[in-house]
């Protein structure tokens, strides 16, 4: 007859080692990964719910007549009222179209006077040597740190004097001078991370530095050039202190303009048509923000600014 031997499994894991030669090897529970994935995606869609829960409740209040916003703060609709759109976008004096044209002539403006001014500077801060040049760059960082309002009323007073009151050229012009010092570190950081070999590649060949700029930097700096013009445009379109200041015509009111003229302190406010037209004037910034979030990662993940 085969004799049978049976053996008793190992009482733990320091046994199983010692009987098998082999390092233990802790089990891990099969239903232990799951669980705790579903609990954190969980927790995720709970706090982006209840940060988005504002915008949520604006857009359907949009849709609500007005003598009910404010006594339903729910998020369920027992009426659709798609007039509020059609009625808020000529409910002022001028369309609503013409402040979003308004606001993308400024904007349209501001982008490209950043690109091409911060841009310049950079270059010149990142690869060109001139005396000062610490010095400028420092004073350049400092002005980050200074307050919009604290230059506000010098700017003024020379905007007034030139005539440029009630014009959109003191919204445009100073993005044509790198005012914005954030953009020029952002892209000197860029800069600095481009090797110089290529420039001195560029040199054998004759290559001065214009043709350096053109044809070797400003085709690696498309992360860069695009988390310019994307804050550029949020940024600007979303400015409301600056236009209140220089545009006072309510033919040269922008968006934040146009929705500040909904609330009227002598008659009773239509929140039903301003939160309507404030749903209109979020869109371009979604769409902007969602077709230019992997270059916005890629510009500043690519500067070095964390």
């Amino acid at each position: 007859m085969t004799k049978i031997e049976y053996t008793e499994a190992p009482a733990s894991l320091a046994t199983e080692a010692i009987v098998t030669g082999r390092p233990s090897r802790r089990r891990r529970d099969p239903f232990r990964k799951p669980v705790t994935s579903i609990i954190r995606h969980a927790l995720l869609i709970a706090m982006a719910v209840l940060m988005l829960y504002p915008i949520i409740w604006m857009v359907v209040s949009s849709l609500r007549p007005n003598d009910e916003i404010f006594r339903e703060p729910g998020i369920v609709l027992d009426s659709f009222e798609f007039s509020n759109y059609t009625d808020g976008w000529n409910a002022l004096a001028n369309p609503f179209g013409l402040y979003i044209w308004n606001s993308a002539v400024i904007v349209l403006g501001s982008i490209v006077g950043n690109l091409v001014s911060c841009s310049l500077a950079a270059y010149a801060f990142a690869r060109l040597e001139f005396t000062g040049k610490r010095l400028f760059f420092g004073l350049m960082l400092l002005s980050i740190m200074l307050p919009i309002h604290v230059i506000i009323v010098p700017q003024y007073v020379l905007f007034s004097q030139l005539g440029w009151v009630n014009t959109f050229l003191p919204l445009i012009l100073p993005k044509m001078l790198a005012t914005d010092a954030f953009f020029v570190f952002l892209m000197v950081q860029f800069i600095r991370g481009v090797p110089r070999e290529l420039d001195e590649a560029a040199r054998i060949d004759g290559a001065g530095h214009p043709r350096i700029f053109l044809q070797i930097i400003l085709p690696l700096m498309v992360p860069a050039l695009a988390t310019t013009a994307i804050f550029t445009f949020i940024w600007t379109w979303n400015d409301f202190f600056a236009q209140l200041i220089y545009l006072t015509r309510p033919e040269l009111y922008t968006v934040p303009l146009g929705l500040r003229s909904f609330e009227d302190a002598q008659s009773a406010t239509n929140y039903a048509q301003m939160f309507a037209m404030s749903v209109v004037s979020l869109v371009p910034i979604f769409l902007v923000f969602l077709f230019g979030q992997k270059f916005l990662i890629k510009g500043i993940a690519t500067t070095g600014i964390k």
